[in-house]
């Protein structure tokens, strides 16, 4: 078995030396740093949970090279068991989180890259999908951790790359017997600088001429040239400046935290990189990763998610007194219906998946559903968001902070006109659990993750099949 434990993974990370600034300054200890090491922590629960028999199958998958049990964050799915598990571990380890499993972005795009390079090696004679396979061995051999490097920054979003500053999106900047250096940024990325290694690929469909953006390749955290800029929000400054962590909405794990990826000239040896200059493929690689992370991102994590919304939602209604009120049970069984749709599609769209190439024995989602999937949750976890603040009351934006309970002149005031059915410490302590979904950052982090619903709707109307619909009504109104 070549599972790590978390605090072999802890230690690991902490002897990389990245380049990590947040908040303008320079992150020397991301293992101690405030915000950095609640991403640490999340991805150190993943590896514990792998550990962990109860939820082995969901956690785990055999090695199809080894015969080994690894990470299935590692895995390339090989049936449509696998989707549905690998659908299985965005839910359960979003339950867990109530944050990002930082690992899930790379498994997706490993996905993805294993299917589109099996096909440019078949059609072209290359040897990418042997580059990637051996990488994937190496991962799994020593359960590395992996982030996913997708979305350029684009700059100006009406002109193409090469009519405006080449490096709005990452590109090859030069060729070398031994490797290539690339240049450009990805952005959004999901803990990164917390993994062991990023697997970066294409953001869009490239044209010829292009060649030099056409580019998919792995890079170890550390690496010259590569620089993490943390994002900073309001969030971030309370959780640097707060002693309790307890006081805090998510108090172990967090915000989801991102960063900008640069690359400055970084060098990549030939062995890690996996595209490099073919256009006509990059739309096919795109779309199949999509596959991939719109069912689990949209199907699966965002349920997770809103189980705990609903479960928060729930326990204030108890504490308010209004569990068995009308309306609140109605509100309650909306937000229920609007989850378990898309937990729904999510799993359909892991049965209804297929060997993508043929003969390659890799399996992709089905695309309709997946699709469903994330649309779904797109416009419901707005709503369930707004249910929830419903429910909760003005409380979770307006109350005081738990140090004037602690204050001995205030805190008697907070503690008679706060308390409910339980201490005002707990109601507080609840609202505040709820604040950071309705009013954080999950609701455009919902929105935009693996990519924005105009995405989606582009997709299903593309893929759906008007003609057939519309034989059937033709039949039936004899026509």
């Amino acid at each position: 078995m070549v599972l790590r434990s978390a605090q072999e993974y802890i230690e690991g990370i902490g002897k990389i030396d990245s380049k990590i600034y947040l908040g303008g300054e320079r992150v020397t200890d991301v293992l101690g740093h405030p915000t950095t090491k609640t991403v640490i922590q999340a991805n150190a629960k993943v590896y514990e949970l792998s550990q962990d028999p109860q939820y082995r199958e969901i956690m785990t998958a055999k090695s199809d090279s080894t015969g080994e049990l690894i990470s299935r964050n590692l895995h390339v799915c090989q049936n449509t068991k696998d989707l549905e598990m690998r659908a299985e571990m965005a839910l359960l380890t979003s339950q867990k989180l109530g944050t990002c499993n930082y690992r899930c972005p790379g498994c997706d795009v490993l996905n993805g890259l294993a299917s589109i390079t099996y096909e440019i090696d078949k059609d072209l004679g290359t040897e990418y999908y042997k580059r990637l396979m051996d990488f994937t061995r190496y991962l799994q051999k020593n359960d590395l951790a992996m982030s996913g490097g997708v979305t350029d920054t684009k700059g100006d979003r009406s002109k193409r790359p090469l009519q405006q500053d080449p490096d709005m999106f990452l590109h090859i900047v030069e060729k070398k017997s031994d490797g290539i250096v690339v240049r450009g940024a990805k952005q959004h990325q999901s803990g990164a600088y917390a993994s062991d290694e990023t697997l970066v690929m294409p953001t869009l469909a490239y044209r010829e001429g292009e060649e030099d953006y056409a580019v998919a390749f792995a890079v170890a955290n550390g690496t010259e040239g590569v620089t993490f800029i943390c994002q900073y929000n309001p969030y971030t400054v309370e959780r640097n400046t707060e002693a309790d962590i307890h006081q805090l909405g998510n108090p172990i794990y967090g915000q989801r935290e991102t960063s900008l990826v640069v690359f400055d000239d970084a060098f990549i040896p030939w062995e890690r990189v996996f595209i490099c200059g073919e256009v006509q493929f990059t739309q096919r690689a795109v779309m199949r990763f999509a596959k991939m992370h719109r069912m689990n991102c949209g199907g699966a994590c965002k349920v997770g998610f809103a189980d705990l919304i609903i479960g928060a939602t729930r326990m204030m209604t108890e504490f308010t007194g209004l569990a068995e009120t009308a309306h609140i049970i109605t509100k309650l069984t909306r937000m229920a219906q609007i989850s378990e749709t898309s937990h729904a599609c999510a799993i359909a769209a892991a049965h209804k998946g297929t060997e993508e190439p043929e003969g390659s024995g890799i399996f992709l989602p089905d695309d309709l559903f997946g699709n469903v999937a994330k649309l779904n949750t797109c416009y419901g976890f707005w709503e369930i968001m707004a249910l929830a603040g419903d429910i909760a009351g003005g409380l979770p934006v307006t109350m005081p902070s738990e140090k004037d309970l602690d204050n001995p002149e205030i805190g008697p005031y907070v503690e008679k006109y706060l308390k409910s059915a339980v201490s005002a410490r707990k109601r507080m302590r609840l609202a505040k659990f709820i604040q950071n979904w309705v009013a954080g950052l999950h609701g455009v982090g919902t929105w935009q993750g693996a990519g924005s619903a105009e995405a989606q709707m582009l997709t299903l109307h593309r893929i759906f099949d008007f003609e057939s619909r519309k034989a059937m009504a033709k039949e039936l109104a004899g026509l």
